[in-house]
């Protein structure tokens, strides 16, 4: 576990006594201080980079326009690893920092253990990509994220394959994961649902390279798509392992394939893969002026790079509505106001801390690079 320390823009780091929470010298002196939490090692750290580049480039542009309530922002990076433990960890070293906001974390796995910390500890959280259920439904006072949850990405994807796949062998697997399973069990819920049964259910082992036992069972169960609910890494050398036992299968998974390092792993094999996410954040006008500064740093800004900067952009508008940086006074703001304007459009918020309207649709791998079914 590593936590970094960023000042940006030659802002200097303030001692916590100076950052206690309501504290009028906090207002007065030094930068506040706010962080971004997720994998940046582990085989999800691709969706870790992506979390840092967009609150990076976010605070950056807080801080160019004067920051917050006349003060710099200054940036804290926590790396989970997406293991439950070290979120924990992660937490606690955070919240000893005097963070304001933790944008993050990315894994529910760790989301959900670590708002239990931040709570008590009196810190608020947005997540731009945990999409369990519980991480709001047990959430206190201080859970939010700009993403959908699983049981409405599970929904789509479970009709949808009802749907689109009369009459196929349909297997289900997972990895035992809170997202994972999460989403597995509310996609097989809405196939079922919509009368359709699938033929296997099972668990699989992350982090292993041979994954042909799993394969074979599927062959042998003439299967002809597989959803997987997991991460993008198991579901690349699935379907590449299953290719090469000559499986005309397709692959259908959820949001943590929207990375371009899931072709890197599957190659070929992933072409017409499918995954659900929402509409492509990139093509909305409210981002047009943030993308091109990202691509103008060479930065493509997929999958949750603008989700991270809308969290943080929901955040800072909050703060300066309540005129204060203090954690339930912004967190009671973003819930009774709004909606928010951010790069992905206006967005507002129920008393749980869940957007209000999200808006999966399905893409697809083809050449070697995803895009929105038509």
């Amino acid at each position: 576990m590593t936590i970094q320390r960023r000042a940006l823009l030659g802002a200097s780091i303030a001692t916590p006594a100076l950052l206690s929470a309501g504290g009028a010298m906090a207002q007065a002196r030094g930068p506040i201080r706010i962080a971004v939490a997720g994998p940046l090692t582990g085989s999800n750290a691709t969706f870790g980079a992506q979390m840092r580049e967009g609150a990076t480039q976010a605070v950056t542009d807080l801080n160019a326009a004067g920051g917050i309530l006349g003060q710099q922002l200054v940036l804290e990076t926590g790396d989970d690893a997406c293991d439950p433990r070290q979120a924990v960890s992660v937490a606690n070293q955070l919240a000893g920092r005097q963070v304001r906001v933790v944008i993050g974390h990315y894994c529910s796995g760790s989301s959900i253990p670590a708002s239990k910390v931040y709570a008590e500890e009196g810190v608020l959280q947005i997540s731009p990509a945990s999409t369990n259920p519980r991480y709001t439904d047990e959430g206190a006072w201080n859970t939010f994220r700009t993403c959908g949850r699983d049981d409405q990405q599970g929904a789509v994807a479970g009709k949808y394959i009802a749907d689109s796949f009369k009459g196929k062998r349909v297997a289900i697997l997972h990895d035992n994961s809170a997202y994972g399973k999460g989403l597995a069990d509310e996609t097989k819920k809405a196939l079922n649902a919509a009368g359709t049964t699938e033929t296997l259910y099972s668990a699989y082992t992350p982090g292993e390279r041979d994954y042909n036992a799993l394969v074979s069972r599927l062959k042998a169960a003439n299967i002809d798509v597989i959803y997987v609910g997991g991460y993008h890494t198991e579901a690349g050398l699935i379907v590449r392992q299953a290719k090469e036992q000559g499986m005309p299968v397709t692959l259908i998974g959820g949001d943590a394939l929207m990375t371009n390092e899931f072709w890197q792993i599957s190659g070929a094999a992933g072409e017409g893969t499918m995954m659900t996410f929402p509409s492509d954040p990139r093509k909305r006008p409210t981002a047009a002026e943030v993308v091109a500064r990202f691509r103008a740093r060479n930065v493509d800004p997929e999958g949750f790079v603008l989700y991270t900067y809308a969290s943080t952009q929901v955040w800072a508008e909050a703060a300066k509505k309540a005129n204060s940086v203090d954690p339930r006074r912004v967190a009671e703001t973003i819930k009774s106001s709004g909606p928010w304007q951010t790069v992905l459009g206006p967005i507002s918020f129920d008393r749980k801390g869940d957007v209000t309207i999200p808006d999966y649709v399905f893409y697809v791998w083809k050449n070697g690079s995803y895009a929105e079914v038509a």
